[in-house]
């Protein structure tokens, strides 16, 4: 028997291709099956990843009992670790290789935690949010667990497009602000439509007794986005910008708090 053929999947999410390439068949259908909408044969990848699956015990993991993950930038690469997954990254060739089992789980990780690095650079974010598209807008809709990002989803009307119930996908073009489908799913277990629409608003929910929208001043907007921006890397220089790319879209975007009751009268006022 000759040796395994390597087979690729590239996945593009917010128009950034990333190849994952791996020699197992069944991790191969794996990642079809879980990104397939996001799956560009055609595209050029700005990152490469090699996957290698092993058993779950034997995962080269050095991190600690009392962490759930570790991103560290060492002798030029970053190193990612998480129970379930080991992988290091190299910034300059833009390759990585990743031990894990044959599970989306751990790749979902990593492919957040490398758009994050890649993002940093680019004025762009990932947030936990829900995000939608209506009119051709996007509206994101911000908040901690049990804020109400599902329920939010759930309530959309017909017209409107689901980007993501979990994890929202933004990129600065200009001075405003573009938002992507991303595959990855909260508690509606769909992923969101690989699509892309200027993103109108940002609304920081909260659940109450009526339906309305407040305005938020400058500086409870900028904490609340940081609240719910998603960075995993304890490194100072991509830190400031993540900084700065929050105090810019809190200029640029509306930011308002949205206090609804769950029904969908409540997207009579979004717009």
């Amino acid at each position: 028997m000759g040796p395994a053929i390597a087979q690729d999947v590239l996945v593009e999410i917010g128009a950034m291709p990333v190849l994952v390439r791996t020699i197992s068949p069944e991790f191969h259908q794996i990642l079809h099956e879980r990104y397939g909408g996001f799956v560009n044969s055609s595209a050029q990848p700005v990152f490469e990843f090699e996957v290698e699956i092993v058993p779950p015990g034997s995962i080269p993991t050095a991190i600690g009992d009392d962490e759930d993950l570790s991103v560290r930038f060492e002798v030029g690469r970053w190193v990612l670790e998480r129970g379930d997954f080991h992988a290091e990254l190299d910034p300059s060739l833009r390759h990585g290789r990743i031990w894990q089992s044959a599970t989306p789980y751990a790749i979902d990780a990593a492919f957040r935690i490398v758009h994050s690095l890649l993002l940093a650079r680019q004025g762009g974010l990932l947030v936990h949010a829900a995000s939608v598209v209506r009119n051709g807008r996007a509206f994101l809709f911000a908040g901690v667990s049990g804020a109400g990002k599902t329920t939010i989803s759930r309530l959309a009307p017909q017209d409107a497009t689901l980007l993501t119930d979990e994890i929202s996908y933004i990129r600065r073009e200009a001075d405003g602000y573009v938002a992507y489908g991303t595959p990855f799913a909260g508690e509606l277990a769909k992923p969101g439509e690989n699509v892309r629409a200027p993103l109108a608003a940002l609304y920081l929910l909260a659940q109450g007794p009526e339906n309305r929208i407040d305005p938020v001043a400058d500086a409870d907007a900028l904490r609340a986005v940081l609240q719910c921006v998603l960075f995993f890397a304890h490194d100072s220089e991509l830190v400031g910008h993540v900084f700065d790319s929050a105090c810019h879209l809190v200029q640029h975007v509306p930011v308002r708090r949205l206090t609804f009751v769950p029904n969908s009268r409540v997207w009579e006022l979004i717009v």
